[in-house]
């Protein structure tokens, strides 16, 4: 009998009842401050999928031994920030509410803000470990509270000192340096001090929310992405990240800002996909 075509990421094609992780896209991108076009990477990377295999060499896992649902991509009004963020947050809300963990794919990365509303209502002692190559520290930008180069510094106003542990920073302005020394937990340029840092959240068993933006990784190797940094991580080294992160106590995360537009190559959009399945595989474990 012929079937709808319903595409999905590869591999996750478990029923809703049965998964323990749920993939839900948020393609927006409308306040994005440089190269638009990552409202496109959720359904690039779905549709790039089927070019790997789901079998992961790096940790002997398949995502054929998974239960993942993948949810499809919202649809979110681009007119309004705030009534998107709303949209995330009842998404990630009903995940949350099913025992479910919710797994956002972006878009640009404000839409983390809305995720990290609903995951602090159900775990108010919540922890962010953020990857990106850009601070995000922003009180506004051009007078926007609701950016993307503002969403930690509202996920701060959510969470409070000491409470955001950020990675790879290479870019910000003055401010926003100083607020992190003073407010979050910064490590910039790389992963120095990574194991450590998850080590102590693992020890007080405390929640986590993980976001990762993908300009982590240095432009050389990952051209799809709105806001290029030179100086990022290479991808070996943002699996081993990755798995180290997930050996502590996650209870959401995200992956964004893959703009496929931007590298005619096709090269970003496979390595987001291939990041996608160590996360998951990651997680799962």
């Amino acid at each position: 009998m012929l079937q709808p075509n319903i595409e999905t990421f590869i591999g996750c094609d478990s029923e809703y009842d049965q998964a323990r992780i749920v993939l839900y896209g948020a393609p927006f991108d409308s306040t994005t401050s440089f190269r638009p076009g990552a409202r496109f990477g959720p359904s690039a990377m779905r549709h790039e999928s089927f070019g790997l295999e789901t079998y992961s060499p790096y940790q002997d896992a398949d995502l054929t031994d998974c239960a993942v649902f993948d949810s499809g991509d919202m649809e979110l009004c681009f007119g309004s920030a705030e009534a998107a963020l709303q949209d995330i947050e009842a998404r990630a809300a009903e995940i949350l509410t099913d025992g479910k963990f919710p797994l956002l794919l972006g878009g640009e990365h404000l839409v983390t803000l809305g995720a990290v509303r609903a995951v602090v209502q159900k775990y108010p002692n919540l922890h962010m470990i953020h990857f990106d190559a850009h601070a995000d520290l922003r009180d506004d930008y051009l007078g926007a509270k609701l950016s993307h180069a503002c969403v930690l510094r509202r996920c701060h106003d959510l969470l409070g000192d000491g409470r955001i542990h950020q990675f790879c920073i290479r870019s910000g302005d003055r401010e926003e340096f100083r607020f992190a020394r003073t407010h979050t937990d910064l490590h910039p340029f790389g992963f120095d001090g990574l194991e450590v840092c998850v080590s102590s959240l693992r020890a007080q068993g405390v929640p986590i929310y993980f976001t990762i933006d993908l300009d982590c990784l240095d432009p050389s190797a990952f051209p799809g992405i709105g806001t290029p940094e030179a100086g990022g991580v290479s991808f070996v080294q943002l699996l081993e990240a990755i798995r180290t992160v997930c050996t502590a106590n996650v209870v959401g995360a995200d992956v964004n800002e893959l703009a496929p537009a931007l590298d005619a190559s096709g090269v970003s959009t496979a390595t987001a996909c291939k990041v996608l399945r160590e996360f998951i595989l990651a997680l799962y474990k």
